[in-house]
């Protein structure tokens, strides 16, 4: 395994070395060695001095395989860490892998499944669909046997010996990533063992389609009869860890604007759908698709003046719960109304950052960061550039990097991608700002006080039904209070009458602090009725004392 992996080392070495990608190495004393390495062992030149570096490091990764094509896919969605040449030049690699062997995919499929295709399917095509880093695609039918007999179906095989090639690569980025940071500062602000960490993560999910087939699920169930979205349908019975089985679908790829036009799809109604389906997956759902690429979206063609997208590929989704939720609605709502101050604050409320931040320093640093993006007209400001520029700051004033946010951000850099090529008008801030405040208003108006009684009713008409008697037992409570209380009295006022008023007043401050507190109180909705009930009594006790 060592000798493997030594050679796959090499071999990657050799590649980066043949696209000049060591030129970005600084030439420094922690280099020295490398670069004496590099004469030693390496003798390659740079066959394309001509491109520029970012154009080398895409075609590099995409020479050394899925793995690696991956990784750059997702570093093009962190452009709060390269420059955007880089960003863009990575955002070009696809997954157009080629493919492996039909009769290889047919053996995993029969030994998934335990029989031959032909005992469910009919028509199966050896010659795939579509192969991307991580899996392949074929079709099939259902023969007469089965319940959906006819239905043209798909069924995605996860490519042979992947997880052994995936925990190779890894392992020596992980290398890789270790040293970067000696490099320089630059080096260091790369946080590339992060990076790596979170890729690993990510890639390994990818690894079983049973996660794919629940994601797909939970997202067709979200926008079941949906006019905006369309997810297909997974056949459960057949889906296992390296294969499952979809209904088949036939839309226009989204980035064929052409066809799109010509058949007539209303391009406006579109990229406002685009927008609204992931709102509304963020805010009323939790739960976005969070691979929205151009290869992974379709448009239905048979309503083009009533739009529907189709969506596949669920295998990376995200969640935010409510404190995320809310952070990025007043955040935006904030950031539009230059309310920087009101940024800074949500940043530290959410816990992002630390609690002792300096909110002047860090509201200006908001400030001078975001004031220039409103030099362009609003329907112009990108909501995933907005993010981007929120999390610069934000990590400057020592804001730990969020995956759920980062997911996010790279979504929304799809759609608003997606959107304006489809339709360059749109104006997305007037699309999104219903979302935004109906969501707000929800959360955080009378509609989210009457919805919280409403949930908690059962609970406090419990509690409510327990009153009387817990009322009665702090009565009797009382009575024994108050014969022990004459006892002190008549004590204290043989020995120190001065202070004996003071003294019984201060206990009977310290009784009504304890029934505050009992423990008859484990929702908020009943605070208000125990809360005056208890207080007159411990009122009632104390003016007694006090008179005494």
């Amino acid at each position: 395994m060592i000798f493997k992996n030594s050679r796959r080392l090499y071999r990657i070495i050799h590649t980066f070395l043949r696209y000049g990608i060591d030129e970005a190495i600084p030439n420094i004393a922690a280099t020295r060695q490398l670069r004496f390495a590099r004469k030693l062992l390496f003798g390659v030149k740079n066959d394309f001095s001509n491109q520029p570096l970012s154009v080398r490091l895409r075609l590099a990764l995409q020479e050394l395989g899925p793995v690696w094509i991956k990784l750059g896919q997702m570093l093009s969605t962190r452009r709060d860490l390269f420059p955007p040449e880089f960003a863009d030049q990575l955002a070009l690699l696809q997954d157009a892998v080629e493919p492996f062997e039909g009769k290889l995919a047919r053996e995993i499929i029969e030994k998934s499944l335990g029989s031959s295709i032909e005992t469910w399917f009919d028509d199966f095509d050896e010659t795939a669909l579509a192969s991307a880093s991580i899996a392949q695609v074929h079709t099939a039918k259902f023969n007469q046997a089965q319940a959906f007999a006819g239905q043209e179906v798909v069924l995605k095989v996860l490519r042979p010996n992947i997880e052994e090639a995936i925990f190779a690569d890894i392992s020596l980025m992980y290398r890789l990533a270790h040293w970067i940071p000696k490099l320089n500062v630059q080096g260091k602000r790369l946080r590339a063992v992060e990076v790596v960490r979170e890729y690993e993560k990510t890639l390994l999910s990818e690894l079983d389609l049973r996660k794919e087939m629940r994601n797909a699920m939970r997202l067709r169930a979200n926008f079941e009869q949906s006019e905006m979205l369309y997810v297909p349908q997974m056949h459960t019975h057949f889906c296992h860890k390296n294969v499952i089985v979809m209904e088949r679908i036939y839309g226009i790829p989204v980035a064929n604007i052409a066809e799109l036009n010509a058949n007539g799809i209303d391009m406006k109604l579109l990229a406002e759908r685009g927008v609204q389906v992931f709102f509304t997956q963020v805010f009323r759902d939790s739960f976005f698709h969070a691979d929205m690429h151009p290869g992974n979206i379709f448009v239905n063609p048979n309503h083009p003046e009533n739009p529907q997208y189709i969506g596949i590929d669920c295998g990376i989704v995200g969640t935010l719960n409510q404190n995320d939720k809310r952070y990025l609605a007043e955040s935006f709502v904030a950031f539009f109304n230059r309310d920087y101050r009101k940024v800074a604050l949500m940043h530290v409320e959410s816990g992002w950052t630390p609690a002792d931040t300096d909110i002047d320093a860090f509201e200006q640093a908001f400030r001078e960061v975001c004031e220039p993006i409103f030099a362009k007209p609003l329907s112009e400001i990108s909501f995933g550039n907005v993010l981007l520029n929120l999390f610069n700051v934000a990590r400057e004033f020592n804001m730990e990097v969020q995956p759920q946010l980062v997911l996010l951000q790279k979504t929304l850099l799809y759609i608003e991608g997606l959107g304006r090529q489809i339709y360059p008008q749109l104006d997305l801030w007037q699309t999104a700002k219903p979302f935004l405040q109906n969501w707000l208003d929800e959360q955080m108006g009378v509609k989210a006080m009457w919805r919280d009684i409403k949930e908690n009713l059962p609970q406090f008409r419990q509690h409510f039904a327990q009153l009387p008697n817990t009322l009665f037992q702090a009565l009797e409570q009382q009575k024994q209070i108050n014969l022990r209380l004459a006892e002190i009295n008549q004590t204290l006022n043989s020995k120190q009458p001065s202070l004996t008023r003071y003294k019984l007043a201060l206990l009977a401050i310290i009784l009504m602090g304890t029934f505050w507190q009992f423990p008859i109180m484990p929702l908020w909705l009943s605070v208000p009725i125990l809360f005056l009930s208890i207080t007159s009594l411990s009122i009632m006790l104390l003016i007694s004392i006090i008179r005494r």
